[in-house]
């Protein structure tokens, strides 16, 4: 079979979900600048990738010049009441500008330091509770709550039904990937719906009830000469609710299973206590928690020795760039806690759209890893772990664990 009939990049080959890394080391040696049949091109190597994330090309779907992302989009635009191109992750300047700045007064390093002592005590609080238990899922007893209530807590939201959030935010970010059936599209349109209604009647709430919080901040711009419609305060407030606890649930569960199955660096890092912060960056590197992000073409775009044109969905894998043997060695595909290199990971992304939640992603990872090993130094599997499913936010779905 030719390339274009089994294409290199092709997420539903049996095992790619337990295990992508050997595909994207076939895509790096053989084509790295990928143009896939199904309308757009895959960037694999890691200065390609970096260098794509820097050029400042556009990331709304309306550039699109065709292809199959193009068709999907056109679905999710159409549908009535989804509103996921509204956040900042969907724009260009000058509104991914203006969008951004809202935020990023909150996400100083000074206010993300400040949160340490209450991330200690919620991590202390999910270690005494497995102390106690002796086996569980790392998942449900770690690695979603402490990101869920930290996000949860900046935003000042009330307490509400976290099981119902997390299903449907599981299910919102399907939409980052192509997705394969028009059952699951339909799942995604629902899940949004109900997300944002939800959204909407906490923004009600806290209108009620302001307080020093993210959620104020932000409707209080909505009605400062317009600064934010509805829609945008919904869908920022959605991309935050989601984006700060998926990415960092998958940082800790993911951080977790590459410990446990690399001995030596579980041992080295409890020895060590003080290599966590650079431990965090060496799990980013070595199995990101966001796989891939897009970027998409306003003009002829080189890359290589390949031109791609205007219009051109390009999917840059963080995942695999995180991998290149070319920049980080002939020893990528191991685990090495100390690597000196390991902050150069490109799981945050570059340029304009740089993850904003880098620091509190970097906060909550380090205390969580450092305590875990300083409180469980035999922790070991307790059964076989199960992977999500997705291509793009990859983490465990279930991590039992069993504590000594």
């Amino acid at each position: 079979m030719t390339d274009t009939i089994t294409p290199l990049f092709n997420p539903y080959e049996p095992g790619f979900f337990d295990d992508p890394y050997p595909q994207y080391k076939l895509l790096r040696d053989r084509d790295p600048i990928h143009e896939h049949p199904m309308g757009f091109w895959f960037l694999s190597r890691y200065e390609d990738v970096s260098a794509l994330l820097r050029a400042g090309l556009s990331v709304e779907d309306r550039h699109l010049a065709g292809g199959a992302v193009q068709e999907q989009s056109q679905v999710f635009e159409a549908a009535e009441g989804m509103i996921l191109n509204q956040s900042m992750l969907d724009r260009d300047p000058p509104d991914h500008t203006r969008l951004r700045g809202l935020v990023q007064k909150v996400f100083t390093r000074r206010a993300i330091a400040a949160l340490e002592p209450e991330i200690v005590s919620l991590v202390d609080s999910s270690l005494d509770a497995m102390a106690e238990a002796g086996t569980v899922d790392l998942v449900e007893a770690l690695a979603f709550p402490l990101p869920f209530a930290v996000i949860s807590q900046m935003l000042g939201l009330p307490r509400t039904d976290s099981a119902r959030v997390r299903e449907l935010s599981g299910t919102l970010v399907r939409s980052l990937e192509l997705v394969p059936d028009e059952e699951t599209m339909t799942a995604i349109i629902n899940a949004s719906i109900e997300l944002s209604g939800i959204t909407r009647e906490l923004i009600d709430w806290k209108r009620s009830n302001p307080g020093d919080d993210l959620m104020t901040a932000l409707i209080a711009a909505e009605h400062e000469g317009g600064v934010l419609s509805d829609d945008e305060l919904v869908s920022q407030v959605v991309l935050l609710y989601v984006a700060g606890h998926e990415t960092t649930v998958n940082l800790i569960a993911n951080g977790v299973v590459a410990l446990l199955r690399n001995p030596s660096q579980y041992e080295l890092l409890h020895a060590q206590p003080d290599l966590a912060p650079n431990a965090v960056e060496e799990f980013m590197r070595y199995d990101s928690p966001v796989q891939q992000t897009r970027r998409i073409t306003l003009a002829p775009h080189v890359v290589g020795d390949k031109e791609i044109p205007p219009g051109a969905f390009v999917l840059a894998c963080l995942g695999s760039a995180n991998r290149d043997e070319r920049f980080f060695g002939p020893d990528a595909d191991q685990l090495r806690i100390d690597r000196p290199e390991a902050r150069h990971q490109a799981s945050f992304g570059a340029g304009p759209h740089h993850c904003l939640g880098a620091a509190l992603a970097r906060l909550e990872g380090r205390i969580a890893f450092e305590r875990l090993v300083q409180r469980f130094p035999g922790l070991t599997l307790a059964g076989d772990v199960e992977w999500n499913g997705r291509v793009n936010l990859r983490g465990p779905a279930k991590l039992p664990v069993a504590v000594k």
